[in-house]
């Protein structure tokens, strides 16, 4: 299937709609990526606390919304395969967020880190979302976006290994975690 990615797909779907919001925050990842490479000092450690929040956020609300339809929809290698890359990612997340931002290994490891989180981007956007548009109503996309912002607001804000890549584990696990990470931020760690 060819798919356009990015805002432009975005803008031809209906608003709050779930590939709509997701094309959106993968549009804001990518810029999030620029802006904590581009950033120095204080600024880098709160780019990259805004990018591994919404990095958290996103891929805990994915496994649990949008994966059980992608195994319907885009088939279950394809959704394992998301999964498994977003377990990955979220190992290496938890690893930069102990790193110090200045340091020349944070820099390598992001770059590195960049470029598998822009594939696997690539991928839904090629794969998962065609499907979802294909075989979901507007008004079951328009559900997903709902229930898509309601997992977001009890999501994990920073990567928890453990739980990554299997919405079952999530679901036990993410709002005890959400409820730790939040608790965390507000005491500045």
């Amino acid at each position: 299937m060819n798919y356009p990615t990015g805002t432009s797909t975005a803008v031809q779907l209906p608003e709050g709609d779930v590939v709509t919001l997701l094309l959106e925050q993968h549009t804001r990842i990518r810029s999030l990526f620029g802006e904590v490479t581009a950033a120095r000092g204080e600024e880098r450690k709160h780019a990259f606390d805004e990018l591994r929040a919404l990095l958290a956020i996103h891929e805990a609300a994915e496994e649990l919304v949008v994966r059980p339809v992608a195994k319907k929809t885009a088939g279950q290698q394809e959704a394992d395969a998301r999964n498994a890359e977003e377990k990955e990612a979220s190992a290496v997340l938890k690893k930069l967020e102990g790193m110090d931002v200045s340091s020349p290994e944070f820099e390598a490891t992001l770059a590195e880190f960049e470029q598998a989180v822009g594939d696997h981007a690539a991928h839904e956007e090629r794969e998962e979302f065609p499907a979802i548009v294909a075989e979901c109503s507007v008004d079951q996309r328009q559900s997903m976006g709902t229930r898509l912002r309601r997992a977001e607001r009890l999501a994990p804000s920073h990567p928890h290994p453990g739980a990554a890549g299997s919405p079952a584990a999530l679901k036990l696990t993410g709002p005890f975690a959400a409820m730790m990470d939040k608790a965390r931020d507000a005491i500045g760690r």
